[in-house]
Parts: structure tokens; sequence; C-alpha cells
């Protein structure tokens, strides 16, 4: 009898030594399932230009950096809308469909569109100007919605001070915009009521595709001194053809943001896309990684860049003052 408990004590001390080593093991098998689980984000583009562009990239390296590489562990589905609603519709609907972990939407139309699409996938916007006015988000510290990233707000009322500083006897302000996106009307609002302050005349001309920038900038580029751009990504996506008819009266063109510098535009005191789709990015992870959207505050750029493009400056025959030159962070020669 002694010899048959010993037996029985030796099998069951096996069989809850092998119940621990399996338990271990499920235990770490889960844990390894859940770091190097496989996750698909649909990147949607309302159109390519520069900064959209940037934005995209800083994205994904954000997305890298904190160890989502591509192929490995993220698959990235990327659409661009080429400037058309619809198809951006089309777009959300599919990625949607394709039950994706995350959208990423880049600028206000596209971000829009996923909204619509979806209010259960989480949504990670960048290039949206006033999230709250594009009802993507109820308040800027609390979304309470499937969205949040961050805005590419600019300090309006600080460019049109730039544009007194380097054009200082210009009197008459032109705008070119598309009326039918939510972030340019929201700047030009700021941008009147700023240069209307200092004693500007302004003019505006409203275009609804690229197709209609040029005619837009013939009809205003002979009554104004100086031409300022809102981050309209129509605008954006047509500035070399801003930059041919301004050059041709010597009119200096001042935009909202970096891309339109290199793109010929003559100064800018704006953000860095790159480093607001690396802000994005960074939010992207926190959700992957469990966080609700709706509990994350919508972010702004970290901060500005004064960007001078010396090159089109001696294109048309403008000197920049020493005080702003010896302000900026990048001239463009």
């Amino acid at each position: 009898m002694k010899r048959v408990l010993v037996v029985f004590s030796i099998i069951f001390t096996l069989m809850f030594a092998l119940s621990g080593c399996n338990g271990t093991s499920s235990n770490q098998a889960s844990k390894n399932s859940s770091s190097d689980k496989k996750v698909t984000i649909g990147i949607m583009q309302i159109v390519e230009h520069p900064a959209l562009d940037s934005a995209r990239e800083g994205f994904i390296k954000a997305l890298k950096d904190n160890g989502y590489e591509e192929g490995k562990n993220v698959n990235y589905i990327m659409e661009n809308a080429q400037g058309d609603m619809s198809t951006a519709q089309t777009i959300a609907k599919k990625f949607v469909d394709q039950k994706v972990n995350l959208i990423f939407s880049i600028a206000t139309p596209t971000s829009q569109a996923a909204k619509k699409a979806t209010d259960s996938i989480p949504i990670v916007f960048t290039a949206v100007t006033d999230p709250v006015a594009a009802g993507l988000v109820k308040s800027m510290d609390k979304p309470g919605t499937n969205a949040t990233g961050t805005s590419d707000m600019v300090p309006v009322k600080d460019q049109i001070n730039l544009i007194k500083e380097i054009v200082p006897d210009a009197k008459k302000l032109g705008i070119i915009y598309n009326a039918g996106e939510v972030n340019s009307t929201v700047q030009v609002k700021q941008a009147k009521a700023a240069a209307e302050s200092m004693g500007y005349t302004v003019s505006e001309a409203t275009v609804s595709n690229s197709s209609e920038v040029n005619q837009a900038t013939q009809s205003i580029v002979g009554k104004v001194d100086v031409i300022w751009l809102p981050t309209d990504n129509t605008v954006a996506s047509s500035i070399g053809a801003i930059i041919k008819v301004a050059n041709q009266a010597k009119k200096p063109v001042i935009p909202a943001e970096k891309g339109m510098v290199e793109g010929g535009g003559l100064a800018t005191l704006g953000i860095n896309y790159n480093d607001l789709g690396y802000q994005a990015g960074k939010i992207a992870v926190r959700i992957l990684k469990g966080e609700k959207p709706e509990n994350i505050k919508v972010e702004t750029a970290d901060k500005l860049q004064l960007v001078i493009n010396q090159k089109e400056a001696d294109t048309i025959g403008i000197k920049i003052p020493d005080s702003v030159l010896k302000k900026a962070q990048d001239i463009i020669k």
C-alpha cells in the first residue's frame, strides 16, 4: 500500500509540474501573440503635394520608431483620392469593408469621409485645421468620438505680421483658396480679420479644383501687392501655377506652410508637416496599444519654422530684411 501511495505521489507531482509548465508557456505565447500581432492601417490622402506626402512619411516613421515595421507587424494600405470627395468616400468604405485596425486620414476632406464611414474603427487624422468645425471631434481636449489626431492650425496673424516685415509698403492683400475646404475657410476668416486690423485691403479669389487655380491667380494678381495662401490642398497641389503668374507680375507670395515655399513661395512662418505626421503616428501607437481615441486630446504642432526662399526673393527683386533673415530656421538658396 505504501508503495502505491508513493507512485501516486510521484505521478501527481509530475502532473502538477507539467501543468505549471504548460501554463507558463501559454501565458508567454499569449504575450508574444499580442506583441507580434500584425495590424493593418488604411492610409487615405486627399491629394498629393509635398506637405501631405511629408505628413504621411512622418506618420510611418513614428510607427517604425515604436516597433511597428512594415511587412513584419504592420501592413499599410495606401490610397489617394486625387482631390475627389466621392473617391475619398469610396476609399473610406473600402477600409471599413476590409476591417482595417486603424485609419490614418490626411487632410480635412478625407478625415470627414472616414468619419462618415465608421464610428467604430479608430481614426487618426493630421493636416486638419479645425477638427471641431469639421465635425470630427466634440472638443480638442476630449474628442469624445472614434477620431483624434493632430491639427495644422497655423499662426495666421503672425503670418500677416511676417508680410508686414518683408513687404512693408504693401497695402492690398490677395487670398486664393478653395471655398469648399473647411480648413481654408477657417484660416481665411482669421486672415481677413488680422489683415484688415493692420490696414490691408483684402481681395479674394476662390477655386473649386486645381484646373481653376491659374485663372483665379490671373484674376487677382493685378489688383494686389502681395498674395497670402492658406494650407489649402487644392492650392498647394497647384502652387507652381500660382508662382508662375505671380513671378511674371513680380508679386510676392507668402504661403502658410514650408512645402509651398519650397514650391516657389517667398517665405512662411509655419509648421513642419513631417513633424506633425510624426506626432499623429505616436498617437496611433497609443491607440494600437489599447488607449481609446475618444480620450486622447487633439495635438497641435510642437514648434514653428520661419522659412525664407532667397532664390525666389532674387527672382522677383525683393530684399529680405536682415532682421528677418537672422530669425530664419531655413533659408532656401
